[in-house]
């Protein structure tokens, strides 16, 4: 079975992404080691890239400055593979179709099973285009993961039926980032993917305080958080692990109370 079931097979899950050698590749071990220790229930971690479209200017910036550090697309399935060693949560990626593409998508997806990564999340990828890798994947056991936006609409029940691993629900319009408040209605877009399939809804986007993890996750399965993180890795440096476990709880104690 993939691993992905398991984040929320105990309730409400909490997921952190995190940069991939921001700011070097040993700090991002210990960083996701203490979100795990702390309650994190799956990992994304980011594979950098020069154009993040999808990216506010917190993740941007983290991307330069893994980037400036020498991460590579070699770099990151070796810090996969370090962590592997002890860490049993599932691990997905989150990245652009440019870098599979660059790497080779065959050789890229049969890595990400080797290594121990669970899924992938392209948020460049759109629904009607994801064939171009979806059979790549289930040859090797790695789940393409679903977004849906706000603006889906008609396509939102069509996404949701062939959804596997978990849907990624954008919380607004726009790049990630951390906001003051969610003000999206995201009640009648979960009403069509509940009717549409059993897979598990997680929300993204916006998300930075214990009080909006636990609005999202009370609405639908779970909330991701990477902006707030990655905040955290820019202030802190190789500093930060500590602050991002401290920070995780205090997160995973808001998604439990939702629960």
């Amino acid at each position: 079975m993939n691993r992905i079931a398991s984040a929320f097979e105990k309730g409400k899950a909490f997921i952190a992404f995190i940069t991939c050698g921001d700011p070097d590749a040993e700090t991002t071990v210990r960083a996701v080691r203490s979100a795990v220790k702390n309650g994190a229930d799956l990992i994304e971690l980011g594979i950098p890239f020069s154009d993040p479209t999808a990216e506010g200017p917190v993740i941007q910036e983290a991307s330069l400055r893994a980037l400036q550090g020498g991460m590579t697309t070699d770099g990151a399935f070796a810090v996969v593979r370090e962590l592997r060693r002890d860490v049993t949560v599932p691990m997905v990626f989150m990245t652009y179709a440019n870098v599979i593409f660059s790497y080779g998508a065959e050789r890229f997806i049969a890595r990400c099973a080797e290594e121990g990564i669970d899924g992938l999340i392209l948020p460049d990828l759109p629904y009607e285009e994801k064939e171009e890798f979806g059979p790549l994947c289930r040859r090797h056991g790695v789940t393409l993961i679903s977004m849906i936006a706000p603006t889906s609409e008609n396509r939102t029940a069509m996404i949701a039926r062939e959804a596997e691993g978990f849907l990624y629900l954008v919380s607004s319009l726009g790049v990630t980032g951390t906001r003051s408040e969610i003000t999206t209605d995201l009640r009648p877009i979960l009403r069509v993917i509940r009717q549409s399939t059993k897979v598990p809804v997680a929300v993204g986007f916006g998300i930075s305080t214990p009080e909006q993890a636990r609005a999202m996750a009370a609405i639908s399965d779970g909330a991701i958080v990477g902006s707030a993180i990655e905040k955290i890795l820019a202030r802190r440096g190789r500093e930060a692990p500590e602050e991002i476990g401290a920070y995780v709880r205090a997160m995973k104690e808001g998604v439990r109370a939702a629960e």
